[in-house]
């Protein structure tokens, strides 16, 4: 079971009390963009197994968006942190080079 803590409201949920929003850190393309840009964001992103940041909104509770540092295959979380945030925090990065010292931020 996926358990997060909101960095808002201090509770460690699990996953039925959150909605996944996908993909954090991502520059998002709409109405104006090219379709080549639109197709690169839709579909050509990676998808690789192990560390990944991502979009989660507690929906159950406070109903704020937040974000979390976790391992795909192993569903260990590293951390979560706000939403405003635009890249992860130095203590998130620690973690993960801590448990996982031959990882690199792509």
């Amino acid at each position: 079971m996926l358990l997060l803590e909101c960095p808002y409201c201090g509770v460690k949920a699990d996953e039925t009390e959150l909605t996944p929003g996908g993909e954090a850190h991502l520059k998002r393309f709409g109405p104006g963009s090219t379709d080549e840009a639109f197709e690169e964001y839709l579909f050509l992103r990676p998808n690789p197994k192990g560390v990944h940041f991502e979009r989660w909104r507690h929906a159950h509770g406070c109903g704020k968006w937040f974000l979390a540092a976790r391992d795909t295959a192993t569903l260990e979380v590293f951390g979560t942190y706000t939403a405003q945030t635009t890249e992860p925090p130095e203590h998130i990065i620690d973690a993960i080079r801590a448990k996982r010292p031959d990882w690199s931020q792509a």
